[in-house]
């Protein structure tokens, strides 16, 4: 056999490979597309109830709940961004299908069993987070928001601004797309920070972090979620306090879950006799080294 045919032999696994990534991504793109065109066709029903957490609070206040729109197209663009954020929430499901169907063939029985938990763990936490955002944190932003309204007296106002003026109503008239982005901003913040528990017991499982090291950094962890609560969310304190509180705790959560898995890790390799503690005897025969390193 030639030089070129070891090579045209080796390249062939990589284009299958390839061809394979090239069709999960279309079947990935056709969900997503679906599911947007699905959204886009009851965006109104959606984009309603998105607004309860607003309609709540100015139902509160004796006030209604009209969005309006500043521009012709505002309209349209809203429709589209409540196409994108609920397709990619509907075609979700299909699209983790894909990819798993494209990873899992390289994967070992016990890989695929440890990997597999956490791609499901994952959208739920994405939506645990999504709701809290949605049903509490929403609701108390918004009403801190519009806590800074200003409501006029009865009558007219002198025309030379005397001291019987009315003083000035400043009332809430929102952008329907406004709402829209600060509302998706609260939802996708707390679902991706949902994913912290995910992502660090994944890295626990792999070995690239560990209880102990994590522990050891909780001082720089609080100080990097408090730059996040701040960057993430609105300059309103109750929000970041949230925020802050929240995630906190999922860190915490975090190296419980590491902590589990380095135990699990330890039990399977003191089963199998690999497993040896630091404090364990040195081997005589390391140390006979040692000696005549040492002498």
């Amino acid at each position: 056999m030639s030089v070129g045919d070891e090579i045209e032999d080796s390249a062939a696994p990589l284009i299958e490979h390839l061809a394979e990534l090239r069709t999960r991504l279309i079947r990935c793109v056709v969900y997503f597309l679906i599911g947007m065109v699905i959204c886009f066709t009851v965006a109104t029903p959606i984009f309603n109830f998105l607004t309860a957490p607003l309609c709540q609070v100015l139902a509160q206040r004796g006030q209604d709940c009209d969005l309006i729109f500043i521009s012709p197209q505002e309209g349209f663009f809203v429709a589209i961004k409540v196409s994108l954020l609920g397709g990619f929430i509907l075609s979700f499901p299909f699209i983790a299908n894909q990819l798993w169907r494209f990873v899992a063939p390289g994967l070992y029985k016990s890989e695929k069993g440890a990997f597999l938990p956490f791609l499901i763990a994952s959208p739920f936490m994405f939506l645990l987070g999504a709701s809290f955002a949605f049903y509490v944190v929403t609701p108390l932003a918004y009403d801190f928001f519009l806590g800074f309204q200003q409501f006029g007296g009865e009558g007219e106002a002198l025309p030379q601004g005397g001291q019987n003026a009315a003083p000035l109503s400043v009332v809430f008239q929102g952008s329907a797309q406004e709402y829209l982005n600060l509302t998706v901003k609260f939802i996708v913040a707390f679902g991706l920070c949902f994913q912290l528990p995910v992502l660090l017991t994944l890295m626990g499982k792999a070995g690239l972090v560990s209880a102990k090291g994590l522990g050891e950094v909780r001082k720089y962890a609080v100080v990097g979620i408090l730059v996040l609560a701040a960057l993430v969310t609105p300059p309103d304190v109750i929000t970041q306090v949230i925020l802050f509180v929240v995630v906190y705790g999922l860190y915490e959560v975090s190296i419980f879950l590491v902590g589990r898995v380095e135990k699990k890790r330890e039990a399977e390799l003191r089963k199998q006799g690999l497993w040896f503690d630091d404090d364990e005897e040195e081997d005589p025969l390391m140390r006979e080294f040692d000696e005549d390193d040492g002498k």
